[in-house]
């Protein structure tokens, strides 16, 4: 007994210390055996997702039927041996429990007939490693070969630019029309997001119209496609969202209306997008980690572009941490009423009171993009008006009622007279009404409404005076669309009525408020607008040659002057370096005191440019403008390059964040970088805008057009209510003292008032 329990336990030693080699070769064989199923089938079922992934073939790997029987094998008879060997771990000093378990391992081994195991293993690796390489070189084929473009496969046109010398890392954007996917994107739950789709399914048609007139006009040339992050900041609930429970409640609906109309734009455009409403949603996004942790990207942006808007870059900051700084290139913030440069440059704005709530960040200037093109700093981003077609333009004129004024949203036949209350400041509404057979009689300021006078432009990061209700429209529409009058003039106000009774007008819409004019806009910007690359310094092409001493020479003038005007071009025997707009439209001017370039620019007919300051700021612009310098210095201010004539004195821009259009001073006359540009749209070839609309009765107090009207008080905001102006010529008393009684319709209830105007 002593002896056999002895010999025994001798026995049981040994087989574990001849068992623990094999067992960790086992547990090798079952983990590779793991790594082998899941590789073999992970192509099977990934080929029922056939557009999910790039590794989407069937695999038929020689012998696979045989290899994955000899697993399956392999599997069990490791969970036989795994559980004897736990037991003869745990073994007690019965030696019938012994020779029991003994045997049962015997039993178990003889099972297992590891004859030819190695071989069948070798084997099965080598099948593995064959399909490896058949994957890579599949993808590799497919990558070179294939092009994607609306969801199906074709040649791939190699593109010329030199940038670009492999095709993968392109791809063509091409034009949508079903809007279906976009409306996915835009998710529910919100009435603001209902109020955003129901405007994207109504203009759908007209979208799909201007997509394929865009498609023609550019000849189906190459276009890049990029990956856009769209991030609605201010519907976020981390924001606050005052917007959604108000769309209902005649709350502002124009960022909505703005918002709704990128979205469109960016898709019909065949980008890629991606949408978030939430900050959950912006981190998956971006690839942050939750939480408020400001962790920066480890890896490069997912995204070319990414549009958002003020709420949106500050949840970025708090979220991307140091990061941002790294990436703000790629941003584009939605800015209904524009950021001017003072304010954009942090620590400039600091030192010089320029500092509020929303600028300071640093950016491009052209960056940030409007609603309407009233800061020539900005980029001119805008909406969609609704176009009518030739049958709804002949309805309005054949229906039209005399004496009465636009019911707002009632049917556009009715409409013969818009009127603005002075509030609220540039909306889409006044356009839509223009658009639709309306004259739109608006309010002008005095003195014009700024942050430094009315409360409601406090605190925003923009200096800009607004002369009307809607300063666009005022400038570019003008009469007999649009009537801007002082209020309190009350002959004035009676001679606009008195035209307008007598004034019949068409359905008026400018080009870039269509959705073509939108697309095309929207198009340039993408293919143009690089903040990434960086800014080389300026080297003059007329000092490029060398002359016979090893320095550089003067060829000629770098800016001559153009003919029956006052301002300077760039000269046609100088080479143009590459720029966006070209330097071709460069129309060089020099303001007088106290005025700023937007208004330089627009008394001679042009508008600034900002993107041509690089240009121009230079001793070669000021000899070329002939400007006598006793002394030139670089400095760090936003009225630069300028100088100042009576101390002879020069001064050239130090900061490229501080070229600014709008800033201006008393004491200096400013360099000005003007172009030429198109009427109704901010480009033609490149970014070239629209032109001034003409008078058309010189002897007409009214100079300009656009905006709102019947504004008594400036300071509350009234609205925009329908109006029936009753025989305005019988009931305007002889002293003009009196205004036309009206009748104002208004959550259903008939007011009728009179009022009486202040004389001047």
């Amino acid at each position: 007994m002593i002896t056999g329990s002895t010999d025994g336990k001798i026995m049981v030693r040994r087989c574990l210390v001849t068992f623990k080699p094999f067992r960790i070769f086992v547990v090798g064989i079952g983990f590779f055996s793991l790594c082998f199923l899941m590789t073999s089938l992970g192509g099977q079922f990934s080929a029922k997702r056939l557009a999910d992934s790039p590794f989407t073939i069937r695999t038929e790997v020689l012998g696979g039927v045989e290899s994955r029987g000899v697993l399956r094998k392999i599997s069990e008879m490791l969970e036989v041996i795994l559980k004897r060997m736990d037991s003869l771990s745990k073994l007690d000093n019965s030696s019938t429990t012994e020779a029991r378990r003994l045997d049962e391992l015997r039993s178990a081994i003889n099972r297992f007939q590891p004859v030819g195991l190695v071989e069948r293993i070798q084997a099965i690796a080598q099948n593995v490693s064959n399909m490896a390489i058949r994957v890579e070189q599949i993808l590799q084929n497919s990558m070179v070969q294939g092009r994607v473009r609306e969801g199906t496969s074709s040649q791939c046109d190699v593109p010329r630019d030199p940038r670009f010398p492999e095709c993968p890392g392109k791809v063509d954007a091409a034009f949508r029309t079903d809007l279906s996917v976009l409306l996915d994107q835009v998710g529910a739950g919100k009435e603001s997001l209902s109020f955003m789709k129901r405007r994207i399914r109504r203009l759908a048609q007209q979208w799909a119209t201007a997509a394929n007139h865009l498609d023609a006009k550019l000849e189906q040339r190459w276009r890049d496609q990029k990956k856009i992050l769209v991030h609605v900041g201010f519907l976020t609930e981390e924001s606050g969202d005052v917007f959604s429970p108000k769309v209902l409640k005649g709350g502002p609906l124009g960022e909505m209306v703005q918002w709704a109309d990128i979205l469109t734009a960016l898709h019909v455009l065949g980008h890629n997008l991606k949408i978030s409403m939430s900050v959950k949603e912006l981190q998956g996004f971006l690839g942050v980690p939750p939480g408020r942790g400001s962790c920066p990207l480890t890896g490069p942006l997912p995204f070319d572009l990414i549009y958002t808007d003020y709420h949106g870059l500050q949840q970025m900051k708090q979220h991307m941490g140091l990061s941002l700084k790294k990436h703000k290139c790629h941003i584009r913030v939605i800015d209904t009423f524009g950021t001017e440069p003072a304010y954009n440059h942090e620590e400039y704005a600091t030192l010089h009171g320029y500092r509020t709530n929303w600028g300071y960040w640093n950016l491009n200037a052209r960056q940030y993009m409007t609603m309407f093109p009233h800061t020539p700093d900005n980029s001119f981003m805008g909406f969609v008006s609704e176009e009518l077609n030739e049958t709804e333009k002949r309805s309005i004129q054949q229906n039209k009622v005399n004496n009465m004024a636009v019911v707002y949203g009632k049917e556009a036949s009715m409409w013969k007279l818009f009127i603005g209350f002075g509030f609220p400041y540039e909306g889409p509404a006044p356009l839509e009404a223009i658009a639709n057979g309306c004259i739109f009689l608006q309010p002008k300021f005095h003195p014009p409404h700024s942050s430094l006078n009315h409360e409601f432009f406090r605190g925003k990061p923009t200096s800009r005076e607004v002369s009307s209700q809607h300063p666009y429209a005022e400038q570019y529409i003008g009469r007999p669309h649009v009537m801007t009058v002082d209020y309190n003039n009350s002959l004035e106000f009676d001679s606009a009525i008195r035209q307008i009774m007598r004034t019949k007008v068409e359905p008026y819409l400018p080009y870039e408020y269509t959705c073509e004019g939108m697309l095309e806009r929207v198009h340039v910007y993408i293919q143009h607008q690089d903040f990434c690359a960086p800014e080389s310094p300026f080297i003059p092409a007329n000092l490029s040659r060398q002359g016979s001493s090893g320095g550089y020479r003067i060829m000629g003038p770098l800016f001559v002057p153009l003919p029956n005007s006052t301002a300077f071009g760039w000269a046609s025997n100088v080479t143009a370096p590459p720029a966006w707009p070209p330097l071709t439209s460069l129309r060089l001017l020099i303001s007088q005191e106290g005025q700023s370039c937007v208004e330089a620019c627009q008394s001679a007919g042009f508008i600034c440019e900002p993107a041509h300051f690089h240009f121009i700021n230079n001793k070669e612009a000021l000899r070329g403008l002939e400007v006598q310098c006793e002394v030139t210095d670089s400095e760090i201010n936003h009225i630069l390059p300028a100088f100042s004539e009576v101390r002879r004195e020069c001064s050239l821009q130090r900061e490229p964040l501080l070229f600014s259009c709008a800033g201006h001073s008393p004491k200096y006359r400013r360099l000005c970088p003007c172009r030429d540009f198109r009427r109704g749209q901010l480009f033609n070839e490149a970014d070239v805008p629209f032109e001034v609309e003409k008078e058309e009765d010189e002897s007409s107090t009214f100079s300009h057009v656009v905006t709102s009207l019947l504004g008594f008080s400036h300071q509350g905001r009234v609205g925009l209510f329908p109006v029936r102006l009753r025989s305005a010529a019988s009931s305007i008393s002889s002293s003009g003292k009196k205004l036309p009684a009206v009748t104002l319709l208004k959550t259903g209830r008939v007011q009728t008032w009179e009022a009486t105007l202040m004389k001047q």
